[in-house]
């Protein structure tokens, strides 16, 4: 049987392959409301009126988008009132999270073959490279498999 993990990692990446590319959108400087509000020659007072606030209440969800500050329910009313959709999502810097968790894994193998090694060196039962690297691997495919939680320490 597969491992319960590996799927929820399959089904995981699968989702988020739809953001691929994402990671390329750059947030314009005085944030998204702002931009298609200028950009549809809406007034603050238009999407005030859209949201029943002030034009001084749009000015400051502008702001407070623009500083990161603002909550997701609010970025949702504001996209419903330019009849817009929110998206949101994480995007994976190692384009999948099942590579992530290899690089996460390798990592961590790495730092515990290598520090065991130098007890071994102090010992002189040191090994070579080539078991080294083995090592590292073996014990890589066996964190992966656990999903050891110290992989995110």
């Amino acid at each position: 049987m597969r491992n319960k993990h590996k799927i929820l990692i399959e089904q995981l990446d699968h989702k988020l392959a739809e953001f691929k590319g994402a990671s390329a959108v750059t947030i314009p400087e005085k944030g998204w409301i702002h931009t298609i509000r200028t950009t549809l020659n809406m007034t603050m007072d238009q999407l005030g009126a859209k949201l029943n606030k002030t034009k001084g209440a749009v000015q400051k969800i502008e702001e407070r988008e623009a500083t990161g500050q603002i909550t997701i329910h609010k970025l949702k009313k504001v996209g419903k009132a330019l009849n817009m959709k929110l998206v949101y999502g994480f995007v994976p810097e190692n384009e999948t999270i099942e590579n992530l968790i290899n690089f996460k894994a390798e990592k961590l193998a790495r730092r515990i073959v290598l520090r065991t090694n130098q007890n071994m060196k102090l010992e002189d039962q040191g090994i070579s490279d080539e078991k080294i690297n083995a090592s590292i691997i073996d014990l890589a495919n066996d964190i992966k498999r656990e999903m050891r939680k110290s992989l995110w320490d």
